[in-house]
């Protein structure tokens, strides 16, 4: 229900707008006109749903994955129905994250802009810093000097900031009567000299392809635009992906039962190679170390033709498990084998009570080190998928999003937490208690109950999957049937 509201982008009429007085295709459109087979990996579509920028999503831009004649490309595509494309804190935070993608794994770049620039009054949130706006164009350069190419389409307004995204790209295509180029729109330009001109003479597409060079083609009409990036892009000498020769061999269980089986007790009772059984190609799973450590499940198998190598909760992450999982990891990053992480961690255990209890804590958690600096340290591509819960350090030490992922998708029923709000601390502050007992017992029974149930609320809510997507804390939420192909 949430995808399909944010397909409707900014709404019946904000549509109506773009597509009958503006005469513009919707960016989805766009992409389907762009892209081979029109298929695409959409990135974090909730981004911004729920953020104090009104009823609709407020990044104002699709990011994706899709190829175009064959080659692998990143898209950053403006969606001018969402407050005409104008870029919020969330919009930028979504395109660096595009970005990123792009140069880590050496995709091509290819941008649509459509869009009113930079939201002004929230200009403190995504000008002056150094992952703000402005790092979009830092990004552009460093691409280019990687030898990663860029293109893009001028597809509508391209305003102020934005004006430099299609002239920092390698080629750059402008429609004609649609597209418009101008760091400062006819408005500006009557208040500041009093002279009247059309946004067309100003900086439409004549003018940047006869007259100032800013871009390279000119297209008559948007169907002609795509067409002719898709020419463009035949041209990078990008290497394409060579098709699949055959189908990848199916689980001999199906994915569909995944929906079924997503936990939601997070509390790792569902053994892990139920999902994997319906995950791998042919149900084959190579296990390593089967019987030991066995609240971590490590092997190899294959998904969608792809070997890699799997870490999976399986109950507790231990002093064996971690170890395992620290000798696995080490194996893949020898073999340059990509690491698939299944997250569902189970609470954390209570602290010690003895002094037997310490020192297996403490060897808990030096495995649980050597375990995070193997993950840190494997120089292989790496995905994240959190079935259940995924809380407290087991994140970092399951590659949680601050150990870098190449993904990191959720499933709905998702909970990221740095504790479990079941197990949240219900003790009164420290500091010695000088009243009597009874008095302490009567705080304890009262004293906390308003505060206690608002931290119980808020961190509930703050560790749904809803809430982490729209914040870009991942690339997307993913229904468990698909994930195979995700």
């Amino acid at each position: 229900e949430l995808l399909e509201k944010v397909k409707k982008g900014g709404g019946e009429n904000a549509v109506l707008r773009h597509t009958q007085h503006k005469k513009k295709l919707l960016v989805r459109e766009r992409l389907r006109l762009l892209l081979d087979r029109g298929d695409f990996l959409e990135l974090s579509p909730l981004a911004g749903l729920a953020m104090p920028y009104g009823d609709v999503p407020a990044a104002g831009c699709l990011t994706g994955i899709g190829r175009i004649c064959g080659v692998w490309c990143v898209f950053i595509a403006s969606d001018a129905t969402v407050k005409g494309g104008t870029i919020y804190p969330i919009g930028v935070k979504k395109q660096l994250r595009a970005q990123e993608i792009a140069m880590e794994n050496r995709l091509l770049s290819v941008h649509l802009v459509d869009s009113g620039g930079a939201f002004l009054p929230l200009q403190s949130e995504l000008f002056p810093d150094k992952l703000h706006g402005g790092r979009i164009f830092y990004n552009e350069a460093i691409m280019s000097a990687m030898g990663i190419p860029q293109v893009a389409v001028v597809c509508g307004s391209c305003v102020a900031g934005g004006a430099y995204v299609p002239t920092m790209a390698e080629e750059s295509v402008i429609t004609d009567h649609i597209g418009t180029l101008f760091l400062a729109g006819p408005p500006l330009v009557k208040a500041a000299t009093g002279e009247d001109v059309s946004a067309e003479e100003l900086g439409g597409a004549r003018l940047h392809s006869q007259v100032s060079g800013c871009s390279d083609h000119f297209a008559p009409s948007e169907e002609e635009a795509y067409e002719c990036l898709r020419n463009v892009v035949c041209t990078l000498n990008c290497e394409a992906v060579p098709e699949e020769d055959r189908e990848p061999e199916s689980p001999l269980y199906s994915p569909e039962e995944l929906l079924g089986l997503a936990p939601l007790a997070y509390s790792c009772t569902l053994p892990v190679k139920l999902i994997l059984s319906r995950l791998v190609d042919g149900s084959r799973f190579q296990e390593f170390k089967a019987a030991y450590g066995t609240t971590l499940v490590t092997g190899f198998g294959h998904v969608e033709g792809h070997l890699v190598g799997i870490v999976a909760n399986n109950g507790e992450l231990a002093h064996h498990a971690a170890l395992k999982g620290s000798h696995f990891v080490q194996l893949c990053g020898q073999r340059g084998i990509p690491i698939l992480f299944l997250q569902n961690t189970a609470p954390q255990p209570a602290g010690p009570a003895s002094t037997s209890q310490a020192e297996a804590h403490s060897n808990r958690l030096k495995a649980q080190a050597s375990m995070m600096a193997a993950v840190a340290c494997a120089a292989v591509p790496k995905i994240t998928i959190v079935l259940g819960g995924c809380f407290g350090s087991d994140s970092y030490v399951m590659c949680g999003r601050s150990f870098s992922p190449n993904f990191l998708f959720l499933w709905p029923n998702a909970r990221v937490a740095l504790v479990d709000p079941r197990h949240f601390p219900t003790v009164p502050p420290a500091g010695d208690w000088t009243g009597g007992e009874q008095e302490l017992k009567q705080l304890k029974a009262n004293a906390f109950k308003p505060v206690q149930f608002s931290a119980l609320s808020r961190l509930e809510e703050e560790s749904s999957a809803f809430y982490s997507s729209s914040r870009l804390w991942d690339d997307g939420i993913i229904l468990p049937q698909d994930t195979r192909k995700v």
